[in-house]
């Protein structure tokens, strides 16, 4: 690896990990059809903070909503920027980008939106408490009277987090379809119980049959949220929630589920103390 952050091959470490991000998301987490159907409820225009890639705001935006989509990573953006113009004018023209820190970005149609969207564990990777806290407050403020949020947000079972203590394990082996080579996903996490913080350590493989090894390797620092955090974060938002779903069929939480899924409408009025 250069110093300049190039590896040897003169590729840059972002859009490399940006193309693993994809690779990764390959096998579908079943949510997209959530959101169509929630756009199909609410209409456009549709926000989507920390939309990485696209992988859920083209789908969107194909199905003819408008859809502004806004990530930190510079990477990320300029990929999605990429398959959106892949999938035709008709989709281009309905896709906005803004490249910058949710906290700090101007967000063009703030106030406009029927449906703002935080999926896939994003908001665990926010920050603290008072990050996630701030995150649904700007998703209700991104909203027209009447949309609706979606913040989904991974629940690991307890098994799960006396596992993560730092030992390595094999997650898949995948063949990359735009190189063409080999690729290992193994990660590392560590759990510290006193302030829900998980560090996740990524590590990305590839070569080609005989050929050398490339590495990649990504660290994440989450916070892991409970169901009735994000409950208590909307309502402070001064949203009205509709449920706390345990899965993408909005079915309410229960024990055992190993997801939060947050709906939550901004009213039509404002809420009088």
């Amino acid at each position: 690896m250069d110093h300049d952050g190039m590896d040897h091959d003169g590729l840059d470490r972002a859009d490399a990990l940006a193309r693993l991000y994809d690779l990764d998301l390959a096998a579908d987490p079943g949510d997209v059809d959530l959101y169509l159907a929630m756009a199909e409820r609410t209409g456009g225009p549709v926000v989507e903070l920390c939309a990485g890639t696209g992988r859920i705001a083209i789908p969107l935006a194909a199905a003819g909503y408008d859809v502004t989509g806004i990530d930190l990573d510079p990477a990320m953006v300029a990929r999605a920027r990429r398959r959106a113009a892949s999938e035709g004018r008709a989709v281009d023209r309905q896709m906005s980008f803004v490249t910058g820190d949710l906290f700090q970005a101007t967000i063009p149609g703030a106030g406009t939106f029927r449906l703002a969207i935080l999926g896939l564990n994003s908001i665990l990777l926010l920050g603290g408490p008072r990050e996630q806290r701030r995150a649904v407050g700007i998703m209700a403020s991104l909203l027209a009277p009447g949309g609706i949020a979606i913040v989904d947000a991974w629940l690991p079972m307890a098994e799960d987090l006396v596992r993560f203590d730092g030992r390595i394990g094999l997650e898949w082996v995948r063949t990359d379809p735009e190189t063409g080579t080999e690729v290992v996903k193994m990660t590392a996490a560590w759990y510290d119980s006193s302030t829900r913080a998980l560090t996740l350590t990524t590590i990305f493989d590839a070569a080609a049959p005989g050929g050398p090894v490339r590495r990649w390797v990504r660290e994440d620092a989450m916070t892991l949220i409970s169901a009735a955090d994000l409950r208590l974060h909307a309502e402070d938002a001064g949203l009205e929630v509709e449920v706390v779903a345990g899965d993408y069929d909005l079915a309410p939480i229960g024990p055992g589920d190993g997801r939060a899924i947050l709906v939550a409408r901004r009213p039509d009025r404002p809420v009088i103390p």
